[in-house]
């Protein structure tokens, strides 16, 4: 059931790394992200699929983690990602693509849950370091970044408490994340 999927798919930031990521597999969540509505049908998205030990540091020391967890600077060595997706637009001016960008990053981690990985948007980027990492052309601008793994961390759904939305760990390192009541979402 979809619903199990969604409530399933939570940020995660702590992975096995020595898990593998075969690039079929990545290429199989870009499909969904390609099969996926596009605005108009521009297609204006691009993917650079990224797994190699090499690569993936590249990648990983761009990104900014967890900003709720003041005092935690990211995964150490052995949690970090074993896979990234870059999502990458050839469009120059990127409030034009619409809910393209949102809906291929749920397509990609829904996926993504289905063969038991999880994974993270990242909009918190070094764009112009990662530019320059990864050899990303000009003409293409990077809107997020997604990091996948093997999950090594408990995530749980917690009720919103004096509006208070900010994800905490807690001493066993499950990561609770606060969700408001549905009641509270719909306008009548």
């Amino acid at each position: 059931m979809i619903k199990d999927f969604i409530a399933r798919n939570r940020s995660c930031r702590r992975f096995i790394q020595s898990h593998k990521i075969e690039s079929a597999l990545l290429e199989e969540l870009v499909d969904y992200a390609r099969l996926s509505p596009s605005a108009g049908n521009l297609q204006r998205l691009r993917f650079r699929i990224v797994n190699s030990e090499k690569e993936n540091e590249k990648v990983f020391s761009t990104l900014s983690w967890a900003g709720y967890l003041t005092d935690w600077n990211g995964p150490e060595d052995g949690e970090k990602p074993s896979a990234y997706i870059v999502i990458l637009t050839t469009e120059n001016d990127i409030s034009k693509i619409g809910c393209d960008a949102g809906i291929a990053c749920q397509s990609i981690l829904l996926g993504a849950v289905e063969e038991n990985l999880r994974g993270c948007i990242f909009g918190s980027v070094n764009r112009k370091i990662l530019r320059a990492k990864m050899f990303i052309p000009q003409d293409l601008k990077i809107i997020y970044v997604i990091a996948l793994g093997k999950p090594n961390e408990r995530v749980a759904i917690e009720k919103v408490v004096d509006d208070n939305i900010k994800y905490w760990r807690d001493e066993n390192g499950v990561h609770h994340v606060p969700k408001r009541n549905l009641e509270d979402l719909i306008i009548k």
